[in-house]
């Protein structure tokens, strides 16, 4: 049986409609990709609170998780990823990354100029209609 991920990601968007994406980098799994920030659910963790330390731990700011957006599986041939997303804020911080290549704040309207993971892709769609 394939391994099975349970991911989730921000959708963390500022004062200018602009939304915080971030580049996977060369050594991690899916290098290049765009992807919303976030990671694996632990054992015992809600989704939200899965968010909050994940970009804690990876993006060094505090965040408040707001309405749930998608909620996909991909297969991606050697794993299949569940990946929901949700609405979020910064409260604190201003976010670095430690673990990507590369981030941007994009305009919502822009969104689909980035090669997102396929996983990402259809929230990406909805943030766009």
């Amino acid at each position: 049986m394939k391994k099975q991920v349970h991911v989730v990601g921000a959708i963390i968007e500022n004062e200018k409609q602009e939304i915080y994406c971030a580049q996977r980098s060369p050594q991690m799994s899916l290098p290049n990709y765009w992807e919303f920030p976030g990671g694996k659910i632990e054992k015992d963790e809600t989704p939200q609170e899965a968010l909050k330390r994940e970009i804690s731990e990876e993006f060094t700011c505090e965040i408040v998780v707001g309405e749930k957006v998608e909620d996909t599986t991909y297969d991606y041939g050697s794993f299949i990823v569940r990946l929901e997303t949700y609405m979020a804020e910064i409260v604190s911080g201003t976010p670095i990354a430690i673990e990507h290549s590369d981030t941007k704040w994009v305009k919502r309207s822009s969104l689909s100029e980035l090669n997102f993971a396929p996983a990402d892709i259809p929230a990406v769609e909805k943030l766009l209609k």
